[in-house]
């Protein structure tokens, strides 16, 4: 697939890609009409055609839009041209977008008077709650729209900007009669409408949230707790999902924190015993009384700490990373900008309030006016991966969707081919940044042409070189491959580690940069022919196989299409006990159905490699599992992987 031109593919192409003969006689014919209105031309102005003229469907067969895809690219030389386009902005887009107006309005003002009076006092949670003239948002204004866990033929909950308020306010009355100003509140939920009126409640009361991921084991959640010194945790009763319940309250129990505030999954009563010191949802929005009065926002200095993060684990024990009230400003302003995010739309992102991008999200929609179909569509490349190969989503209606957003590991060309197929060629935006940074530093832009599985700008007030493995920087356009190096006037970035030193951690044994030591961020990006970005790993997930340095990420990217059985790869190397040079080894999970020989995959693998990277790379051993380690956010652990080979290689060395 995707060796024949677009030209050369013919009625029996079609057929294999999934159409039946009637079908596939019928689209050649469409194909053809719309080649001959571009014949001669590039390729990419051949594919903005077909995109233009909806030739492909979001129903008919992936298969199809591989085909069509990959024919239409088939001479594309990414050396010199750089990855293929597939979404290109037109004017009239751009012009409408909330950068593109911006820009419209300041542009010929650029060197005008700078702003003078920064933000010296506000409450972040307040400026979510208040209705503003712009970003368009009253009382009326949808703020939550959402359907109950295993109620998805009833009707969906709406809540109004008004009424939101009226709620978080009444929680954050019930905070200031428990807790001081500045003590931490720990959130172990589930993303629920009460889970957000609790974030909003903790911040707008002067309190710290300390955000927990629902899915931690007790002593994962333990250990945030001690470091944060949490004085309570807002949890549920059971986790609804698949219809089924899964214990939360007994495993965050487990961890002995101070007191627990407990809500219920389904209806208004606690289906469980608690603690003697713990309570019910219902008595803490009781334990002020029915009494009524004005409340006034707990105000403070941006850079007051709001809320306590954890870094996913990838390369060790999870960094506790403060938030301050700029933060949510960092983030929301990327959003704004880059996902296009305004007052109407819809936005929809599968994730979690103890894991970045549950603030960011919420932050971005009610900063931006977004309220309550879905029009910004969030994903991670595992969750996209699953759609397409399960076809659980089939028969659901995408096209209302913009744009969709991408982040947590790096995305698949072939999956983001599905996942924007299925909205006519919407925009899937990358973002890559961190918990540490409130933010992405490099990210898609919608007044740029994407490719697949690309980055093509570094974000708004972000500034970074690629440095080689000597610490020295490539040219700005040069097309090249290294560790990035982010400049250290950076907006919104952590200042300082609870857990950890902050200096250490970021910035030793970084290179300087005119003057300035730069900040460590630990990805490995290659900047293309035509001035992309991709994202190839992290710095400590290089290998060096017979002396050439290379990523994980494009051994992987090459194996995954090396056979149909394939789910996904995971490529690791290892030097053996007696010395030598690096062992390649690659974990294979297959897909549901299929079985395949190791030795095998093996010899395939082998084969792509050389052909598509570098002839002298070999594959030594191919081992099958049924899952890949991975932390609570998803990220592939292959650090988890390389010590299970050490540990073989040791046990072999001593038989």
């Amino acid at each position: 697939m995707g060796r024949k031109s677009i030209s050369e593919v013919g009625v029996e192409d079609l057929v294999q890609a999934g159409l039946t003969t009637e079908e596939a006689t019928g689209f050649q014919r469409v194909l053809k009409d719309s080649l001959s209105c571009t014949k001669g031309s590039d390729p990419s102005e051949v594919w903005r055609h077909l995109v233009a003229r909806r030739v492909l469907k979001p129903w008919h067969p992936h298969g199809l839009h591989q085909l069509v895809y990959y024919s239409v690219y088939a001479h594309w030389d990414v050396s010199s041209k750089g990855p293929p386009p597939y979404w290109f902005p037109s004017l009239y887009h751009s012009k409408d977008t909330n950068l593109g107006r911006l820009m419209e309005k300041h542009g010929p003002s650029l060197l005008g008077p700078l702003y003078k009076d920064p933000i010296t006092i506000l409450n972040i949670a307040e400026c979510c709650l208040l209705p503003t003239s712009y970003p368009r948002k009253d009382d009326d204004s949808l703020a939550i729209v959402w359907r109950d866990e295993g109620s998805d033929d009833s009707s969906v909950n709406l809540i109004t900007l008004k009424q939101l308020r009226e709620q978080v306010i009444s929680v954050a009355k019930s905070l200031d009669a428990m807790f001081s100003k500045g003590d931490a509140i720990a959130m172990d939920m589930p993303m629920t409408a009460n889970a957000v009126i609790i974030y909003l409640a903790i911040i707008l009361s002067g309190l710290v949230v300390v955000s927990i991921a629902d899915s931690f084991a007790p002593k994962e959640i333990a250990s945030r707790l001690h470091v944060s010194q949490a004085k309570a945790i807002f949890t549920q009763d059971f986790i609804l999902r698949g219809g089924r319940k899964f214990p939360l309250y007994s495993r965050v129990v487990e961890a002995a924190p101070d007191r627990v505030i407990v809500l219920p999954a389904i209806g208004s009563n606690i289906g469980i015993q608690l603690r003697e010191q713990d309570m019910s949802w219902g008595d803490f929005l009781s334990s002020v009384g029915t009494r009524s009065r004005k409340y006034s926002p707990c105000y403070q200095p941006v850079d007051s700490l709001i809320n306590i993060l954890f870094s996913s684990g990838t390369t060790g024990e999870p960094k506790a990373i403060p938030w301050t009230h700029l933060s949510p400003m960092r983030c929301s302003s990327d959003f704004w900008a880059y996902l296009d995010i305004k007052v109407g739309d819809v936005v929809c992102w599968p994730t979690n309030l103890g894991w970045a991008m549950g603030p960011f999200i919420l932050f971005a929609c009610f900063l931006s006016g977004a309220d309550a179909s879905v029009t910004k569509l969030g994903t991670v490349p595992s969750l996209v991966k699953t759609w397409k190969n399960t076809q659980c989503m089939k028969g659901l209606d995408w096209t209302k969707i913009k744009s969709f957003a991408s982040t947590g590991e790096t995305s698949n060309v072939d999956d983001d081919l599905w996942l924007s197929s299925q909205a006519y060629y919407k925009p899937v935006i990358e973002c890559c940044g961190g918990t540490e940074l409130a933010s992405s530093y490099i990210q898609g832009s919608l007044l740029q042409p994407q490719a697949f599985g690309a980055f093509n700008t570094a974000t708004m007030t972000t500034s970074f070189v690629i440095i080689d493995e000597h610490g020295n920087p490539y040219p700005d356009d040069q097309a090249c491959t290294g560790e990035v190096g982010l400049i250290p006037l950076y907006l919104g970035a952590s200042d300082r580690l609870l857990n950890a030193d902050h200096e250490e951690v970021y910035f030793k044994g970084m290179p300087l940069y005119k003057g300035m030591r730069l900040r460590r961020h630990g990805d490995i990006i290659n900047r293309t022919v035509g001035g992309y970005f991709i994202v190839q790993g992290r710095a400590d997930d290089t290998m060096n196989l017979g002396g050439i340095k290379t990523s994980s990420f494009e051994i992987e990217r090459v194996c995954d299409r090396a056979d149909d059985s394939i789910l996904e790869t995971a490529a690791v190397s290892v030097s053996p006990i007696g010395g030598g040079p690096e062992q390649l080894v690659m974990f294979v999970v297959l897909k549901n159905g299929y079985d395949a020989e190791a030795e095998n995959l093996r010899t395939k693998f082998s084969k792509a490699i050389q052909s598509n990277l570098n002839p002298l790379f070999k594959v030594s051993a191919v081992k099958i599992v049924h899952e890949f380690p991975r932390t609570m956010s998803n990220k592939l652990l292959r650090r988890v992987l390389r010590d299970q080979l050490n540990r073989e290689f040791s046990i072999q060395s001593k038989i």
